[in-house]
């Protein structure tokens, strides 16, 4: 799999709005008041939102091993080209450490994929698929990287491998690596010059 086919692969569907939006959960009026200098900071968040964002980001959900190979087939998925960085560059890593605490239901299906993956690696090759070579890995995701050509016994793997091709993909076009990496410029200044001379000329306006 190479960049551009991760990218067709992946699809802009892959950036679902379920996986974008965050839970919010009201806090009282006395944690809202003791966050809202660091709220100031961070325009566009309430204070509550802020206050639950830090308290999350101090769980730690995926040990060493785990992050590992989430850092490994991420960038598979959305490797570094001459255009843009991977995936572990816009930090998807910690992306998905965050959205597996942030929405709970993903966490079963990450931690069950990744430890299939694990044992996909050990049965072919004898270790781990952090451990394996660059080779190695790729036999293992082109069998579950096409649902259309899904062997028997897979079904598992596409389905993990489709949820971190979508948590993949909304973590990288989320950052800023990634939105440049689509160019899209948004909304910017124009400056004036006034009417074209074209313009001008038709309604008979050039010398005024």
């Amino acid at each position: 799999m190479n960049r551009r086919e991760s990218l067709r692969a992946i699809g802009l569907t892959a950036l679902s709005t379920g996986v974008l939006l965050q839970a919010c959960k009201p806090g009282d009026n006395k944690t809202e008041t003791a966050s809202t200098d660091k709220a100031v900071a961070e325009p566009g968040r309430e204070a509550f939102e802020v206050e639950r964002n830090k308290n999350l980001n101090n769980i730690k959900f995926f040990n060493e091993h785990e992050l590992a190979t989430i850092t490994i087939l991420a960038d598979i998925i959305i490797p570094k080209d001459g255009k843009s960085g991977s995936a572990s560059d816009a930090k998807v890593t910690e992306f998905i450490e965050f959205i597996v605490k942030d929405i709970p239901s993903h966490q079963t299906p990450m931690r069950g994929g990744l430890k299939w993956l694990d044992i996909q690696s050990f049965s072919r090759f004898e270790k781990s698929f952090a451990d394996a070579s660059a080779t190695q890995r790729i036999e293992i995701v082109e069998d579950i990287a096409y649902p259309n050509k899904v062997k028997p016994g897979m079904q598992q793997g596409v389905a993990f491998f489709n949820k971190m091709r979508d948590l993949t993909a909304s973590g990288f076009f989320t950052s800023e690596i990634g939105v440049k990496d689509l160019e899209y410029i948004g909304n910017t200044p124009n400056k004036w010059v006034g009417v074209p001379t074209d313009v001008l000329k038709q309604y008979g306006f050039e010398n005024g």
